[in-house]
């Protein structure tokens, strides 16, 4: 769930509505269907997800292939219909459960305290632009409709910043290069006064 949380950016209700057909580890696809919230009462309430823009199809990247797998054959229910995330006890997971397993999980991760799982999606929309992805790119992966959503999701911090300034500064000596290269060569071609 965390893998998928993180580099999905996939939302917990959306996790918690997974089924073994939605999922292509040939392929390294997820097709986001549905959206299971779980109610106060405990109870799913499997309906359409957060959006239009939350049905999509999420490609992973290829170092999830292993931990994919490996999940689908030690965890996952069984068959197309099968759940892809199951609580303790086989059925669906429980907010309650999950939580206390979460907690003990970020404490081993040395997470701060308040770094909650849906957190992970400000990571993934972070490690997307970071990998070079578009404000569209990064809406499209997390099923987002609005450019003002998918920027609430996105942080740059200090190192962050100084590789755009060195990004910059590589486009800029590299075009001076060429200008200075062509200049070069213009004045060589230059009959000489004599």
């Amino acid at each position: 769930m965390v893998y998928l949380g993180a580099y999905g950016p996939m939302r917990p209700e959306e996790l918690a509505g997974l089924r073994r057909r939605d999922v292509d580890v040939d392929n390294l696809v997820i097709r986001v269907r549905v959206a299971e919230p779980e109610r106060t009462n405990g109870k799913r309430a499997p309906g359409p997800t957060k959006s239009d823009a939350g049905a999509r199809v999420v490609v992973l990247p290829a170092f999830l292939r292993k931990e994919v797998r490996r999940h689908l054959d030690w965890f996952a229910e069984k068959g197309p219909d099968g759940l892809v995330f199951v609580g303790e006890k086989g059925a669906a997971f429980r907010r309650t459960t999950f939580g206390r397993k979460w907690r003990r999980a970020r404490e081993i991760a040395g997470l701060p305290d308040g770094f909650r799982f849906y957190d992970l999606r400000h990571t993934g929309h972070t490690l997307s632009t970071r990998s070079g992805a578009t404000l569209r790119d990064t809406m499209v992966r997390a099923g987002q409709s609005s450019e003002k959503a998918a920027l609430i999701y996105q942080h740059s911090d200090e190192d962050r910043q100084r590789e755009v300034a060195a990004g910059l500064d590589d486009l800029v000596r590299a075009e001076r290069a060429k200008h200075h290269n062509d200049d070069r060569a213009h004045h060589k071609e230059e009959p000489s006064a004599s």
